[in-house]
């Protein structure tokens, strides 16, 4: 059985590591917070990330069946059409996956 003092420095050391991981990119974005980079990141991310997960997810479109690439279109216009409306990512994202899940379980 490992020693007490031992365990607690592999505990103590587990933690600032970890501590210090999750604190490092605070401290590095911190000096570029006012940067006119990150400002255009952070606005055109949203859009470059929802069309990524739009790429990935159609490129298999080709091989499915009609019915499959049916539910596909709907479920994309049905997402798109809900981020130009409310411009909220995160919702489109949910409401759009969950229509498909729902139309390829139903049918």
């Amino acid at each position: 059985m490992p020693d007490t003092g031992y365990i607690t420095l592999l505990v103590a050391v587990s933690a600032a590591v970890t501590w210090a991981l999750r604190a490092l990119p605070f401290v590095v974005l911190a000096p570029m917070r006012h940067s006119t980079v990150v400002r255009y990141l952070s606005l055109h991310m949203p859009l470059g990330v929802m069309v990524m997960l739009a790429l990935y997810t159609v490129r298999d479109v080709p091989e499915a069946a009609g019915r499959q690439q049916l539910w596909l279109v709907i479920a994309v216009l049905v997402t798109v059409s809900l981020q130009v409306w409310r411009r909220h990512a995160l919702l489109s994202i949910f409401v759009g996956t969950g229509i498909y899940v729902a139309l390829m379980s139903l049918w």
